[in-house]
C-alpha cells in the first residue's frame, strides 16, 4: 500500500507540473500579443505606410544653423515612440535649414544615432 501511495503522490506532482507548465505556455502567447499591439508590423511595399514610417508633424521654433539644429515643436513620433515635446534635433544635412523658418509647420523623420536624435527627411507644410 505505502508503495502505492507514493505512485499517486508522485503523479499527482506531476500533473500539478503539467497544469503549471502548460498555463505559463499559454501566456506567453498572450504578452507577446500584447507587445505585438505596441509595436505595429510594418505596411507591406505599396500599402498605406505604418505609423512607424509615417512623418511627424511639427512647429520650427528655433533654428541653430551654425550647430546645425533645429528645434521643433512637434506632434507624437511613431518611429521612436516618442509622445508630443518641444526638443532639439540635429540634422542630417545642413542644406534642410536653408527651407524653413521659425514659425514654419513642416514634416519631419528622425532616429536615434549615438546620443542624439537626427532628423533625415524635413518638409515644410504648404500654407
Amino acid at each position: 500500500m505505502r508503495t502505492t501511495f507514493l505512485d499517486a503522490a508522485a503523479l499527482c506532482v506531476a500533473i500539478a507540473a503539467a497544469a503549471t507548465a502548460t498555463a505559463v505556455s499559454a501566456q506567453a502567447p498572450a504578452s507577446a500579443v500584447d507587445h505585438a499591439a505596441h509595436h505595429p508590423p510594418v505596411a507591406a511595399s505599396g500599402s498605406a505606410p505604418s505609423p512607424a514610417t509615417r512623418l511627424a508633424e511639427g512647429e520650427v521654433r528655433r533654428i541653430d544653423r551654425e550647430q546645425k539644429k533645429i528645434t521643433l515643436r512637434h506632434g507624437p513620433i511613431a518611429s521612436l515612440d516618442m509622445p508630443p515635446m518641444t526638443m532639439v534635433f540635429q540634422v542630417a544635412d545642413e542644406a534642410m535649414l536653408a527651407v524653413v523658418k521659425v514659425g514654419d509647420q513642416v514634416r519631419f523623420a528622425a532616429q536615434k544615432a549615438d546620443a542624439a536624435l537626427v532628423l533625415t527627411t524635413l518638409e515644410k507644410v504648404p500654407e
